[in-house]
């Protein structure tokens, strides 16, 4: 069997090791990533040509690979990412406010496009020049002081009160109606 040792005690997963490498740690192949070129072409006459024409740059299925690329032992590069708000990295030295390395799909709400800046939608010391910029209404209930609060529940059992005023005067305009016109009124007396 074949092993690897971390090369510290913070990157142990088998995602430290890497992709060049996995081929050989799994058995797959006995090459080491130096030797992959040698082991290509080692293999070449027993590759099983195709019988149609085939415009294919490659004559392996190796494909594209990057340069080796060795960060701080580590070659995954999602391990890298700030540890908190405006703290960093201290254990890859990545410092504050550095953009975290993982890899993160286009629709993700972590997504660097899908992180929009906030719009408001009012303020409520607009009057005096600005400073209480809120989102909706709810934040703008959550911005309001006590006082506020209490003049804003005033005002709403003002408008509640005059309403239910309009609405008894209606009802009374229309029993005084209907008794003026020699009915009865169910349930009244």
């Amino acid at each position: 069997h074949r092993w690897v040792e971390p090369g510290d005690i913070n990157n142990y997963d088998s995602a430290s090791i890497a992709p060049e490498w996995h081929g050989w740690m799994t058995s797959m192949n006995d090459a080491p990533p130096s030797c992959e070129d040698d082991f290509v072409a080692d293999r070449k006459p027993h590759f099983i040509p195709l019988d149609v024409k085939s415009d294919a740059p490659a004559e392996d299925n190796l494909g594209h690979q990057e340069v080796y690329f060795n960060f701080h032992q580590m070659h995954n590069q999602s391990q890298m990412r700030s540890r908190g708000y405006n703290i960093g990295n201290p254990i890859v030295n990545f410092p504050p406010n550095a953009p975290d390395a993982y890899y993160t799909q286009p629709g993700s709400p972590y997504h660097p496009d899908f992180i929009q800046k906030r719009v408001d939608i009012g303020d409520l010391d607009e009057a005096t020049g600005g400073g209480r910029p809120y989102k909706s209404a709810k934040w703008a209930d959550r911005l309001l002081t006590p006082e506020e609060k209490a003049a804003k529940k005033a005002s709403e059992e003002a408008e509640e009160k005059k309403t239910m005023d309009n609405f008894k005067k209606q009802a009374l305009q229309l029993q005084m109606a209907a008794r003026s016109r020699g009915g009865t009124i169910v349930g009244k007396r």
